[in-house]
């Protein structure tokens, strides 16, 4: 059986992907995909993790822990979601961007030693994605907040290295937020291993909340009535309709952080650009892009 873990990170999914996965458990379960209700395994494996100490589990320890997440005998892929695995948001800019993410990854790997793991993630933009972050703080103020780290060295390419250079060999699908709804059929067959053209419930789901409810119709009939021969024309046909019909609160943020000008912004997003080509050309990375 192979682990798949859906890594987050935060602010970048709300579980849209668990939600539209366990819409469509049945479906899955006939192509040997198990979709567990998250409140059966978060808690779990952050304590046995936490118990192993980073050494391998046992097999009867292994057992144990499936035999509280699966009722299905077996199974030929286990998926398991949490924007809380790489760490909580209180701890995700502490000194760098998921300093701890390649430790915990290993820790959470060895709770099934024996067995095939994958691995996804979806990074943001930082001058979107830390004024996001730092809602989620709790009575924290904006200069504690930015003083964990040096934002502008703030790097996903850096934590993707630590990742590999802790766990060699392990597989990493990664995307940007910011592609997601252009890539949502791509992450989904991803994530689920199903085959191409699988239809699940809850799909479109985030192109609803995009765009109005008269341009997801008419996107709706048009394509009905005219099949995308491919992806790329599917995604040639969503934007489109995006660029028509989209809601402007859904898609564009305002950013107005404390102490941030344009350059602030300019310079994030430079770096975010430059993020991506250097993730782009890692051995083991598998970037998503429209």
């Amino acid at each position: 059986m192979k682990i798949v873990y859906h890594l987050g990170a935060h602010c970048t999914d709300d579980e849209r992907l668990l939600r539209c996965l366990l819409k469509n458990r049945d479906p899955l379960a006939a192509l040997g995909v198990v979709v567990p209700g998250p409140n059966k395994y978060r808690a779990l494996l952050r304590d046995t993790a936490i118990t192993l100490n980073g050494q391998p589990a046992s097999e009867d320890t292994q057992v144990m822990v499936l035999d509280q997440i699966m009722e299905e005998d077996q199974a030929d892929r286990l998926i398991l979601s949490w924007e809380n695995f790489l760490s909580f948001p209180g701890w995700a800019i502490k000194d760098g961007l998921y300093l701890a993410a390649a430790e915990r990854i290993r820790a959470f790997a060895q709770i099934f030693p024996s067995m095939e793991a994958e691995f996804f993630l979806a990074i943001r933009n930082l001058s979107t994605f830390l004024p996001e972050l730092y809602s989620k703080q709790k009575d924290m103020p904006v200069k504690e907040f930015l003083a964990q780290a040096d934002i502008f060295s703030l790097r996903w390419s850096d934590m993707i290295e630590d990742i590999h250079r802790l766990n060699p060999g392990i597989p990493l699908t990664i995307w940007c937020d910011e592609d997601t709804p252009l890539l949502w059929p791509d992450v989904l067959q991803a994530v689920s291993g199903c085959p191409d053209g699988t239809a699940l419930e809850g799909s479109d789901e985030l192109l609803t909340t995009l765009m109005s409810a008269e341009g997801y119709s008419r996107m709706s009939t048009y394509l009905s009535t005219h099949p995308p021969a491919n992806r790329q024309q599917w995604r040639r046909v969503i934007s489109a309709f995006l660029d028509k019909f989209s809601v402007p609160e859904a898609v564009e943020m305002e950013i107005d952080f404390p102490g941030w000008t344009e350059s602030t912004l300019a310079q994030l997003t430079a770096n975010y650009m430059d993020d991506i080509a250097q993730i782009r050309k890692m051995p083991g990375v598998k970037l998503l892009m429209p």
